[in-house]
């Protein structure tokens, strides 16, 4: 027969994963900041972003994608952009597991 302990441990175990990516994933970027991205696949899971580009590497590029982070860090902008003109804007939910699901 388990312990409380044991039990508490347990659930600690299997649920502290799955904050630590949502959580990495926040950290990772600065709310209200731009980042690029050569490519976006946002059926990862967890999402985990390609190389951030730098400001030269985004003009040089035919093709790059902008992800702005919302505020409160529970969802992000996604912008798709060829030869400088936006071709599209999703809005995705960041989920506890690191997942994004597109609203």
């Amino acid at each position: 027969m388990k312990t409380v302990f044991q039990r508490i441990a347990l659930a600690l175990f299997l649920i502290l994963p799955l904050c630590a990516q949502a959580a990495s994933l926040a950290a990772r970027f600065m709310p209200g900041v731009p980042y690029y991205f050569e490519d976006f696949e946002p059926q990862q899971k967890p999402w985990a972003p390609p190389r951030n580009l730098n400001f030269e590497e985004v003009f040089k590029n035919y093709q790059y994608y902008e992800i702005v982070v919302e505020t409160d860090g529970s969802q992000m902008t996604v912008q798709h952009f060829i030869q400088g003109r936006k071709i599209s804007s999703e809005m995705y939910e960041i989920l506890p597991d690191g997942a994004l699901r597109k609203k």
